[in-house]
């Protein structure tokens, strides 16, 4: 796909997380300007033509989050405790 200022490929499609209406917030693998492919994070129309502001991350990063979401979340099942 192209645009005036980049290009972009979903090289993956990793998992939707919800919905709303048209749009849909999905991790997928993207090539942005045919570099290599990054974990990102963002709203899509089903169609993929349009989409919302969202963050790229690398595997690294991506491990990162996974790591500071699972700390945070067995932090919180304490608290209920």
């Amino acid at each position: 796909m192209a645009t005036k200022d980049f290009t972009y490929e979903i090289t993956e499609e990793i998992g939707v997380i919800s919905t709303s209406g048209a749009w849909a917030l999905e991790l997928n693998k993207v090539s942005w300007n045919k570099k290599a492919p990054t974990f990102d994070l963002r709203k899509w129309t089903d169609d993929h033509e349009k989409m919302g502001k969202g963050v790229t991350m690398s595997e690294t990063e991506l491990r990162a989050l996974r790591d500071l979401i699972d700390e945070y979340l067995s932090e919180g099942d304490e608290e209920d405790v």
